[in-house]
């Protein structure tokens, strides 16, 4: 077999897999919703694609396997999935012949109830565990998506599986995670996407753990927040996910007294643009998300599911990008674009608002740090005040003058448009991080 063509999302964290079967077959393994990369790579590659295989129910993005199943190819999950759109449900233990190549169903339950891992095998050994959410890199997928009184049995599940069906397996196999840096499936983990057996029990910090009970302390202690798009994608995959087929998505042009029409009757205007031109001038009450890679997660954490939404957007964005985005979290709402963006809407004398902006080492004031509690605790200005981008909406900051920061200033940017949508004017967006302010001021404090 030869190396699996790895599709990585930078923004949710997650990686898919198109292994080429041989006979001019392949097979895809948790890909994302939009089709067109896995039909584009296997046409390059001489390839159709004959399967399409889920290791669980995802609660991160919509699974692309029905996309792929219009198109022709066999779809395979775990049968107590309860999956209701014509997979062919697979039990622990069973064997799929992919002609030459045979696949086999490894219960795994722990990050989900359902969840399987597959083994590839070739005929005389195995050659590719596809691991899902169980066995990751330095780490295991999060055991809290499901509900808070079954947390800790998925945990101590979670910990029998790896020691029971994956760590036996031989320390050379290679292990290919669907969850991996940057995902909120998971606990922080380190830079590769791939693994092996051996090299996770040598040097899995999790896996270190003497027994049961430590592992799932360690690793329900390790856990922080995640978007609450997550409780409402499961159902959404069981179901079967609206298809859109293979053409790239376009965003429909919105007349600036339309837009203006449609968030006074409720939808969000969300700015994609870049942090310093929405600061500049932008529409009053929109959000503030830049076009990144991370745009869905802040677009899953802050805007209900079935908001609709108006977009502005740049000249030079990927429109086709942002859409794919916003579906591969389950937004089918995503109404269209600003025509003519903001100089548009200023053309017709509408009110816009500004945003003041200053470098977080020009800064003397009160602090407010809106990044991820891992991320404040191993190093912050000192004073700062953690609250979290996604909790920023919920009263939780000072009263009175505050500058609001992270890493960058996107998510700064955000919080701050969270903010004025509310009626605070008393905030400022400090640029740059934590590094930024302590090369002119000094150490940073650490811890929470």
């Amino acid at each position: 077999m030869s190396e699996p063509v790895m599709f990585v999302d930078e923004g949710l964290g997650n990686t898919s897999y198109l292994v080429d079967l041989g006979g001019g077959r392949a097979l895809a393994v948790d890909p994302f919703r939009h089709p067109g990369r896995y039909l584009a790579e296997a046409e390059r590659r001489g390839l159709h694609i004959a399967y399409a295989v889920e290791t669980h129910l995802h609660a991160d993005f919509v699974s692309g396997a029905g996309e792929l199943g219009s198109l022709g190819a066999a779809v395979l999950a775990p049968v107590a999935s309860g999956r209701r759109d014509g997979v062919r449900g697979l039990e622990d233990e069973e064997e799929v012949d992919l002609g030459g190549l045979t696949l086999r169903a490894l219960a795994t339950p722990g990050h989900t109830p359902e969840h399987l891992a597959y083994l590839l095998s070739d005929g005389r050994r195995p050659v590719a565990l596809f691991s899902g959410g169980s066995l990751l890199v330095d780490a295991v997928a999060r055991t809290d998506l499901i509900a808070p009184e079954q947390t800790e049995d998925l945990a101590r599940a979670l910990w029998r599986s790896i020691q029971e069906r994956i760590l036996p397996l031989p320390d050379d196999l290679p292990v290919y995670p669907t969850h991996g840096p940057g995902s909120f499936c998971s606990a922080p983990a380190g830079g590769q996407r791939t693994t092996t057996v051996g090299r996770e029990r040598r040097a899995n910090p999790l896996l270190a753990a003497p027994d049961e009970d430590t592992f799932v302390k360690e690793l329900l202690g390790g856990l922080g927040t995640y978007p609450p798009y997550f409780l409402r994608l499961r159902p959404v995959n069981r179901g079967g996910p609206r298809l859109y087929g293979p053409a790239e998505p376009v965003l429909p042009r919105i007349a600036p007294r339309h837009v203006a029409l449609l968030q006074a009757g409720g939808a969000r205007v969300v700015d994609v643009r870049p942090a310093r031109q929405f600061a500049a001038g932008h529409v009053p009450g929109s959000l503030s998300i830049a076009l990144r890679p991370q745009f869905a997660s802040w677009l899953g954490w802050l805007v209900p599911g079935d908001a609709p939404v108006a977009i502005v957007a740049g000249d030079d964005q990927d429109r086709a990008d942002l859409v794919r985005q916003a579906r591969n979290i389950g937004y089918e709402t995503i109404l269209g674009e600003l025509d003519g963006g903001i100089e548009a809407w200023r053309a017709q004398g509408r009110p816009v608002e500004a945003i003041a902006v200053t470098p977080v080492e020009r800064f003397e004031g009160r602090v407010v740090d809106v990044r991820q509690r891992h991320e404040y605790e191993a190093g912050h200005v000192p004073g700062a005040v953690s609250v979290e981008l996604g909790s920023v909406g919920a009263g939780r900051l000072p009263s009175g003058p505050v500058g609001v920061m992270c890493a960058h200033g996107e998510r700064a940017m955000t919080a701050a448009s969270v903010l004025a949508g509310a009626g605070r004017r008393d905030v400022t967006v400090l640029t740059g991080g934590p590094g930024d302010w302590s090369r002119h001021h000094g150490s940073l404090d650490h811890g929470p």
